[in-house]
């Protein structure tokens, strides 16, 4: 049985950037799986693959060409049903060994077993092994088609389709050619470099000189991770040449890197004067329209220098830096005019513009959200002991520079501008910097607005949007959140329990809803989108260091008071590991499934009906630590009433051990009852226990 490296390759027109590494991962993990299902490869044999804008490749090492053939054993039939009294065979088997193509003088070779409760015949054949050569262009066919395409495209007269199209198929096992035809091409060879650097056509002798040959002929580094690793390194030795800073540049270095085949850095420049306007804009310019990366000095100011990502490596590359230079200038004179523009035209004064802007067709226009926005602000405000004045001004002009040329030009800088725009017409600047602010925090993981007055316009923005479209019944479903509201819940939730804010959710969403029009959002949508919040809180607390059981307890009950959740956990950890936690936990459980089974309002407990001592003393252990408890609560410090809690332990086991709760007489087992629902209201204040698990 030959083995040997396999090499797949499918040479492209220039492939989506964004997507290569994704579609490169999944190509040579369909085609291994494919492999390891046939037999023909170990699946701990290592995989490695390669993307390139213009190919995608895999290669595998310890391939077989045939794999090892294998006994097969199947059930025919029972022998009561496949033999007659005689023994022969009944006409029902000979059907099935027809239809099996098993010839029926292998009869006498069947196994007869015991399945089950009765006896089956069993067949053992040999089944050759899969040939290398008969199979992998199904496989390479079937990992094309498993391939994360949205869009398919089509090219000359063919009907073949594929995200760009396809000129050459490249399938080597070793030295030699696996034929086979995918996409109407059929395998060969040869493959072809860098569009300019490459000598032509390249022959490759093996599956194992792929990587080297290309590399020495065709100037093509082809694998994904080696040619991003190469481009950051020289990227930073360039910035360290220009006593310079490269900032946050990871994102665009993979869209970079899928761009270029044989990367080389070179430094641009543009003139100073530009550096009049907002950075920000500069830098977005520069790395969304150019894919250039801009360079900062020690102290994260930007300079008029940046890097270039040549897929072309010359001996004199004057006319590339040059002709990117002459490039950008243009795009950076757009942003100066954008900005002398917008200055001209005033930013405070566009407020009463947005009242144009349709905002959504039942929810009314811009200027209706933001006046909405600007009323919960204030309150929030007042509730943090913040600039009311402030926040309601911030949320007026929160939205102002979703008007403005720049932000037109440049969505990504809207609140950006805003705080630029502000400050530029006198505005205090805690409203400017809340202007910025109030869209943070914009995706999972990035910073919080700092400030009470930024937090408040921040909440306010997010809410409004949850309470309007919630309020209209426009909520996500599935994969479908046209309106971000799952990133507004996931933002409400992180400003409150990582600042932290004491504000009770309930209670802002019920002003949020104050502020739209009478009838405009229906009764009932409250609980609906608290309980959508606190599922995402849920989900949230489960991806950080807090186990299920213990999230589950404490989200529960429901808790609205968001900067309390976090507290709670750890006072419930805590309470995990003392030992009276999984019998209480347990207890809690059994008191919880009685009073389910109940269906009439129960009393609060009459010492005098109380019979047993077990009933007796439990009573007065709850009625002595309920003050205790409760005042620790209201302190917030669970810990404290849980471990007080704990102390009930003795007082809950002899009360299950002694007492007969479902009491024969009425009376006795309705008081019995409404014990176990004040000792249950008691033990689940901080959390509900009974979701705990044992530990």
């Amino acid at each position: 049985m030959s083995v040997a490296t396999l090499l797949v390759e499918l040479l492209t027109e220039e492939l989506p950037p964004k997507a290569l590494p994704r579609l490169g991962e999944v190509f040579a993990t369909q085609i291994h799986a494919g492999l390891v299902a046939r037999g023909l490869v170990p699946a701990a044999e290592p995989v490695r693959w390669f993307a390139a804008p213009r190919r995608l490749a895999i290669t595998a090492t310890g391939v077989a060409e045939r794999a090892q053939s294998q006994e097969v054993t199947e059930k025919i039939m029972p022998v009561q049903v496949a033999l007659d009294a005689n023994g022969e065979a009944t006409p029902a088997l000979m059907k099935r060994l027809q239809s099996k193509g098993i010839a029926l003088d292998a009869v006498a070779g069947f196994e007869r077993r015991m399945d089950g409760k009765s006896e089956a015949l069993f067949y053992t054949r040999t089944e050759p092994g899969a040939a290398l050569d008969e199979v992998l262009a199904g496989i390479v066919h079937d990992a094309i088609k498993a391939l994360p395409i949205p869009k398919l495209m089509r090219w000359g007269s063919s009907e073949v389709q594929f995200v760009r199209p396809v000129h050459r198929l490249t399938m080597l096992h070793g030295a030699r050619v696996v034929p086979g035809r995918v996409l109407e091409l059929d395998a060969g060879r040869v493959t072809m470099g860098h569009r300019f650097m490459s000598r032509g056509e390249i022959e490759l002798a093996t599956a194992d000189a792929y990587e080297p040959t290309l590399l020495a002929e065709g100037k093509v580094i082809p694998d994904f991770g080696e040619r991003r690793a190469d481009i950051e390194r020289q990227l930073h030795a360039a910035a360290r040449a220009e006593n310079a800073a490269l900032g946050d540049f990871a994102d665009l270095l993979d869209e970079v890197c899928a761009l270029v085949e044989h990367p080389t850095v070179y430094v641009g420049e543009f003139e100073s004067s530009y550096l009049e306007v907002p950075q920000e804009c500069l830098i977005l310019t520069m790395r969304a329209n150019q894919k250039y990366f801009p360079l900062f000095d020690q102290g994260g100011r930007l300079l008029n220098r940046f890097l270039i990502v040549s897929n072309m490596r010359v001996a004199d590359p004057s006319n590339i830096i040059e002709g990117n230079q002459r490039v950008v200038r243009p795009r950076l004179a757009d942003a100066r005019f954008f900005l002398e523009q917008d200055k001209k035209n005033g930013f405070g004064s566009r407020i009463v513009k947005l009242g144009n802007v349709v905002y959504h067709n039942k929810l009314g226009s811009l200027g209706d959200r933001v006046q909405r926005i600007a009323v919960l602000s204030r309150f929030i405000a007042g509730h943090l002991g913040a600039d009311a004045v402030l926040a309601e001004r911030a949320g007026l002009l929160a939205k102002v520079d979703l008007l403005t040329d720049m932000v037109g030009e440049f969505p990504e800088l809207q609140g950006v501008m805003g705080r630029y725009y502000a400050l530029a017409e006198g505005f205090n600047e805690t409203v400017a910097d809340a202007i910025e602010a109030h869209y943070l925090p914009r995706f999972a993981g990035d910073r919080l607005p700092v400030g009470n007055v930024a937090c408040s316009v921040a909440l306010a923005d997010k809410l409004e949007s949850l309470i309007g479209f919630f309020g209209i019944g426009d909520v996500p479903t599935g994969d479908r959140d046209p309106f971000g509201l799952r990133r507004s819940a996931l933002g409400v939730l992180r400003i409150l329990s990582e600042t932290p804010l004491p504000l009770d959710l309930a209670v802002l969403i019920e002003e949020g809803r104050s502020g739209f029009k009478r009838g405009l959002l229906t009764d009932d949508f409250a609980p609906r989108l608290l309980d959508f919040m606190l599922e995402r809180l849920r989900n949230l607390l489960r991806e950080g260091a807090y186990a299920q059981d213990v999230v589950d307890a404490v989200i529960a009950l429901r808790p609205t008071r968001i900067d309390q959740v976090v507290p709670r956990l750890k006072a419930v950890q805590a309470f995990q590991q003392m030992p009276e936690a999984s019998a209480l936990a347990a207890a809690n459980k059994r008191i919880i499934n009685v009073l389910k089974k109940v269906d009439e309002s129960l009393p609060e407990p009459d010492v005098a009906l109380l019979q047993e001592d077990a009933e007796r003393a439990l009573f007065h252990r709850v009625i002595e630590v309920a003050p205790l408890v409760r005042s620790h609560v209201a302190n917030e410090d669970y810990a404290e009433a849980l471990r007080v809690l704990a102390g009930l332990r003795d007082a809950v086991d002899s009360f299950f051990e002694s007492v007969m709760v479902m009491s024969e007489e009425p009376v006795i087992r309705r008081n019995r009852l409404g014990l176990l629902k004040m000792l249950a209201g008691l033990m689940n204040q901080v959390a509900d226990i009974s979701r705990l698990s044992a530990q």
